[in-house]
């Protein structure tokens, strides 16, 4: 699932261009990004944050050829809209998030005017049931998304439920749902005293179409669904990516086998256990985006999570 440009605007839209020199400039953005296979290359990008994807994974997601996808990066990252990196033999991206809300910034000030009072009609969310309880009372439903809903966002939407202490409601769903939950992690997930009897894989159309369920928060927990391009939910949730390496694919003993069961249930829980110690009820939308972002991107590069500041 990841960010959709949409909440990227509601993100920045709020910071304006300051130099409208550079009018130039965001003229050659939009245009990069009126040609539809560019897009697609930004979207995915952002839908990763804070992730920086390897050039072959972006090939490979978009079905693209190398040499059209060198192209299409390259005209991007002229533009300030995609930085890029080399590691080794590989060359990663990432969407350059500052850039884009400089260039939302101009829409606003030169097209709008300075009123961005006249998009409240379409930054605002539509079809968005009511909230239940406000401030403390307040109950958040989070929804877990990986491919095949059988293993890692399983162990999610298990820990949350259990250990959210009554402020959670949580589920999970899969890009291409699997038949049954993976029976190691349900081994897992029992000699970790969790109830497994109502966990079962299900399809992420069945919550995007499902108008009466508001989620408030969605984490994609692998890369495979995250590059996905999959309808907004109702009510335009925060979202962030929570990679977690898959511990299906791991082949060895059964000793081995286990142990990346486990392993991939520790990480879920160490960033939900950061995640449910936010201040969540006073965060604004943008303080609480980057709280988020930085619980996926701490723990990608140490293993290890942030102090969670306290409330």
């Amino acid at each position: 699932m990841g960010r959709t440009l949409y909440q990227v605007a509601q993100t920045v839209i709020i910071v304006p261009a300051m130099n409208t020199n550079l009018k130039d400039d965001y003229v050659a953005a939009l245009v990069a990004l009126g040609h539809q296979g560019r897009l697609s290359v930004f979207r995915l990008l952002v839908r990763r944050v804070p992730d920086w994807v390897p050039a072959g994974e972006l090939a490979e997601a978009l079905s693209l050829k190398p040499s059209t996808l060198s192209v299409y990066v390259s005209i991007l990252s002229r533009c300030g809209l995609v930085q890029s990196r080399r590691e080794g033999r590989s060359i990663l991206y990432t969407a350059d998030l500052r850039n884009v809300g400089d260039l939302l910034g101009f829409l606003v000030d030169d097209c709008c005017r300075g009123r961005p009072e006249v998009l409240a009609p379409v930054m605002t969310p539509r079809d968005a049931p009511p909230q239940e309880g406000t401030g403390s009372d307040r109950v958040f439903n989070v929804l877990f998304v990986c491919s095949g809903n059988s293993a890692r966002s399983i162990f999610a939407e298990a820990i949350l439920q259990q250990e959210g202490k009554g402020l959670f409601r949580a589920f999970s769903a899969g890009t291409r749902p699997a038949g049954d939950v993976n029976p190691l992690a349900l081994v897992t997930l029992r000699s970790e005293g969790f109830d497994t009897s109502a966990l079962r894989p299900k399809a992420i159309d069945d919550f995007v179409h499902d108008k009466s369920l508001q989620m408030d928060f969605v984490f994609t927990v692998c890369d495979r669904a995250a590059n996905v391009d999959c309808p907004p939910l109702p009510g335009q949730p925060v979202t962030a990516h929570w990679g977690v390496p898959d511990p299906v694919c791991v082949e060895g003993t059964e000793a081995e086998k286990a142990h990346a069961f486990h392993q991939a249930f520790a990480m879920l829980r160490d960033r939900l256990s950061a995640f449910m110690s936010l201040p969540l009820v006073t965060l604004d939308r943008i303080s609480l985006q980057g709280r988020l972002d930085e619980i996926g991107r701490h723990a990608a590069a140490s293993g290890s999570l942030p102090n969670s500041p306290e409330a």
